[in-house]
């Protein structure tokens, strides 16, 4: 049995029994799926601009 923390909630479930991995819960997929959909979760990106900025520099 291998125990896992719930990234959304942060309970502790087993993860062979969890029928929405890596959630605890299919509520806390959703949850975690809003917080992308209203830009709380996001992905560091590195503009371009920036980029070019630096080598005609």
């Amino acid at each position: 049995m291998a125990l896992v923390f719930c990234p959304t909630c942060g309970q502790q479930f087993e993860s062979e029994t969890a029928t929405a991995m890596p959630f605890c819960s299919h509520r806390c997929r959703l949850v975690d799926l809003g917080r992308w959909l209203n830009e709380e979760h996001r992905l560091p990106v590195e503009s371009e601009d920036e980029d070019d900025e630096e080598a005609e520099g």
